[in-house]
């Protein structure tokens, strides 16, 4: 019989040993298949939206809803997979998710309009929330204590590398195909992952399921708490902006339904001997600190990739297919680096490994805070290289540390922690990130524009060699003043937005700053050990 490292750090034998009936890597290709390509949907879509606007005959601001009802459901399903993986068992779940996901990918792409496409999209959100959840907690159980962080290193691949690459090929196949073939392509994928789960998953006999007459019998107070409050804020934090935020009263509702809803969801759960989602398990030390940890990593990872991509195409000129290939070499990096640290993981202490990984992001954002307008492409590229360096050195070790004190029959709820913090943490940070590029560029512009005054000296003299070169395109020196100072007021504005980004990328290094001091809170174990039920 093995044993597993109780929490106050001595050995506790398991209660049963079981070991998948096949072979793990072969569970483990199977599992992350379809995850994947739901993790690779958040993204792909992105860069698509004006073509699905202009072929369904709709506003492209109206078409973001295509983005946001994927969101909202992913956010409402992904706390409910543990209740539903006990109610129905965890593989039956898993594959419900994966045939809803695949059909209503299917009906997505013959949407014949907008609202149709968007009610789709909602559907294919709920079949996407569960698998990343579920995915994660079978790869768990599958692999021996010294393959897990291996098995982490796989199941990073689904959730690190694959927004990295969405925008970039969601732009290819856009500009080849057809917007309809984003949808299209996960179809396939769906169909082998159908084939093949039934036969090679199966529930390890500590996963207990509910029975008896009483099986539907839940917590809905709770449920529907937790459905409103994170289906709430994440209608903030992806129309917040939009909608100018506290400005809009539409906004200021659904943010104070959000936290009265997730505050009031908490404290129920806390209290129910039977919660929809266990949040006192984040009272053991590594789950919690780890959770924390997830959270801001969501936010580093998904806020520093709208900022950057959105300085290449706002500022620079590039294409939305450029912008995407300046990321994925960062993508290649994190790919080839995930199997050595996974392997790395089993023979060292992980904290070290978690604490470097954040000095690599927090330097590759204080190296991005040194961007100008001049940047090249090889810099741009390098820049991301190093922050995705850092990532592989994240994702493995802390997956690996979460679950060490967690009981084998907890690992669904801690799995639906861990993955709604990255997911709440991932929106965080696209949020923040494309208000405070739009706050910071007023900001910089109105401290710019003080010096644009007669009384300028420097101001002036430009104005004037402006004007005095436009002067014979223009035709009149009263037109070409004109086009002058709207020259420099476009510099200006250009100027603003530069160094508001600037700003963002050392706000970023902060940030992955603070996460360092958190790994002095988790406890080391063993990594050749396996969990147990936490004292």
């Amino acid at each position: 019989m093995t044993e597993s490292v109780a929490a106050n750090g001595t050995a506790a034998p398991e209660h049963q040993e079981w070991h998948a009936p096949y072979n793990p890597w072969l569970i483990a290709f199977v599992t992350t298949l379809a995850t994947f390509m739901e993790v690779l949907d958040t993204t792909i879509v992105n860069v698509a939206l004006p073509h699905i606007a202009g072929n369904l005959g709709a506003d492209v601001n109206d078409s973001t809803w295509v983005l946001t009802s994927y969101l909202v459901s992913n956010a409402v399903v992904l706390p409910l997979s543990a209740w539903c993986a006990s109610l129905f068992g965890r593989r039956n779940f898993y594959l419900v998710c994966v045939a809803l996901f695949t059909f209503s990918s299917f009906l997505c792409g013959f949407a014949p309009t907008l609202g149709m496409l968007v009610f789709f999209r909602l559907l294919q959100g709920v079949g996407g929330g569960g698998l990343q959840p579920i995915s994660q907690a079978i790869m768990v159980d599958t692999f021996p204590p010294k393959q897990r962080g291996m098995s982490m290193a796989l199941f990073g691949i689904t959730v690190v590398v694959a927004p990295i690459i969405g925008p970039t090929l969601g732009g290819w196949i856009t500009d080849n195909f057809s917007w309809r073939w984003i949808f299209f392509i996960n179809i396939p994928v769906g169909l082998v992952s159908l084939a093949l789960a039934p036969r090679l998953i199966t529930d390890p006999p500590y996963v207990k399921r509910r029975t008896g007459p009483d099986r539907f019998k839940t917590d809905y107070i709770g449920l529907g708490l937790l459905c409103l409050g994170l289906g709430s804020l994440q209608l903030v934090l992806d129309l917040g902006e939009r909608y100018d935020w506290f400005g809009s009263r539409f906004i200021t509702l659904v943010t104070v339904i959000a936290v009265t809803a997730t505050i009031s969801a908490v404290i129920w759960e806390l209290r129910h001997k039977d919660p929809i989602l266990d949040f006192k398990l984040l009272g053991e030390r590594n789950l919690g600190a780890a959770t924390l940890v997830m959270l801001l990593f969501g936010a580093t990872l998904y806020g520093s990739t709208v900022l950057m991509t959105l300085f290449m195409q706002v500022l620079l000129g590039y294409t939305s297919l450029w912008s995407g290939l300046a990321l994925s070499p960062g993508a290649v990096v994190t790919l080839l680096m995930l199997p050595f640290v996974g392997i790395l993981v089993s023979r060292i202490d992980a904290r070290p490994m978690i604490a470097f990984g954040m000095i690599i992001i927090a330097f590759s954002f204080l190296y991005m805070g040194h961007f100008s307008l001049g940047i090249d492409f090889r810099t741009a590229v390098s820049a991301r290289m190093v922050q995705a360096f850092g990532l592989a050195f994240i994702f493995v070790p802390l997956n690996t540390i979460a679950y060490m004190y967690v009981p084998r029959e907890a690992r669904n709820s801690a799995s639906s922690l861990i993955n709604v913090a990255r997911n709440v943490g991932g929106s965080l940070g696209i949020a923040l990130s494309t208000t405070l590029v739009s706050r910071f560029s007023q900001v910089h512009q109105t401290h710019l524009v003080a010096h644009l005054t007669p009384y300028d000296p420097g101001y002036q003299a430009t104005l004037q060699n402006t004007a005095r070169l436009i002067a014979p395109y223009a035709g009149d020196p009263v037109q070409a003043a004109a086009q002058a100072q709207g020259a420099i007021y476009g510099i200006v504005r250009q100027q603003a937005a530069t160094l508001a980004f600037v700003d963002c990328f050392r706000l970023m290094a902060i940030l992955a700053a603070i996460v360092i001091p958190l790994v002095i809170f988790m406890r080391k174990a063993p990594p050749t050990t396996d969990s147990t039920p936490m004292h």
